[in-house]
């Protein structure tokens, strides 16, 4: 009997366990998603402020440029955090 308590005991236990794991790997992944999106967003507003910059001297061609670099950092800003979050998910 004390066996089989102890048997039941341990499978709660690994069950509880991997559920714990998995539940670990979802908030990773769930905050390194949040994390892509703040700096995706802060490298768009780098972009938008230098453009802005950019405007106010009088250079309409260099400040287009500036949003396009900006846009370009926060796409790769998500890309990568997507790639991280998929990572964590797999974790």
């Amino acid at each position: 009997m004390k066996r089989l308590a102890l048997a039941a005991l341990a499978v709660v236990f690994a069950f509880g366990g991997v559920y714990s794991i998995c539940q670990a790997g979802e908030t990773k992944a769930k905050t390194e998603e949040i994390k892509g999106d703040v700096k995706s967003t802060t490298e768009k507003a780098k972009g938008e402020a230098k453009a802005l910059t950019e405007e106010v001297k009088g250079n309409d061609a260099k400040a287009e440029m500036e949003r396009a670099k900006g846009k370009a950092k926060a796409s790769n800003e998500k890309a990568k955090a997507k790639v991280k979050k998929e990572k964590a998910k797999i974790e």
